[in-house]
């Protein structure tokens, strides 16, 4: 093996596990699911089939993460923040083959508590406040906050606010990236 798994996590067969990734208690990481290199799954963390998560996903404890979700490379999922896969869930009615995708893109943060309804799509570097309830896409960079989530600002690449001016450009003030607001989008200057 050369990934960790504490000795009460549950691992079926025909998983996926990158290199350094660190499965912690009671987790249960389910067959068919992909989960790429240096992962950090936390405690009661479940891992349904089909799921693909990407390089250095971090997964707080309590979270289920459901057939149907997609996570690229750095993304933060917080403790207890819950992911749906039907829209429309009933006890009596089986609606295996009617699963939503959710896609988080690349550096996005979910924070805890919040619930992603399914079949939305986080884009990348997005921040979605603790507490949240996602039920539309939330752009690359964005903000959101509150139920349902709405969008109260910007966010740079290390989860800072970003301030634009008159000129519609912003800097990191930890990193001093350049960002730049056009068209109700933004992009970081390279």
């Amino acid at each position: 093996m050369n990934y960790f798994a504490h000795p009460t996590a549950i691992i079926d067969q025909d998983c996926e596990i990158g290199i350094g990734t660190k499965i912690w208690h009671f987790s249960h990481i389910m067959s068919g699911c992909i989960i790429g290199e240096a992962c950090n799954i936390g405690q009661n963390v479940v891992i349904s089939s089909a799921v693909k998560l990407g390089r250095n996903v971090k997964i707080q404890n309590n979270v289920s993460v459901y057939t149907g979700v997609i996570c690229e490379d750095d993304v933060f999922l917080g403790p207890s923040m819950v992911f749906t896969n039907v829209i429309n869930p009933r006890s009596h009615v089986n609606r295996k083959n009617e699963y939503a995708q959710t896609l988080v893109h690349k550096g996005a943060s979910v924070g805890a508590n919040a619930t992603v309804v399914c079949g939305n799509e986080i884009g990348k570097y997005a921040m979605i406040g603790a507490g949240a309830v996602v039920t539309k896409a939330v752009k690359p960079y964005a903000l959101v906050v509150g139920n349902p989530a709405r969008q109260i600002g910007w966010v740079s690449e290390n989860g800072l606010k970003l301030q634009f001016d008159i000129k519609n450009k912003a800097v990191c003030p930890e990193t001093r990236q350049e960002y730049e607001l056009e068209g109700g989008e933004v992009k970081r200057v390279k």
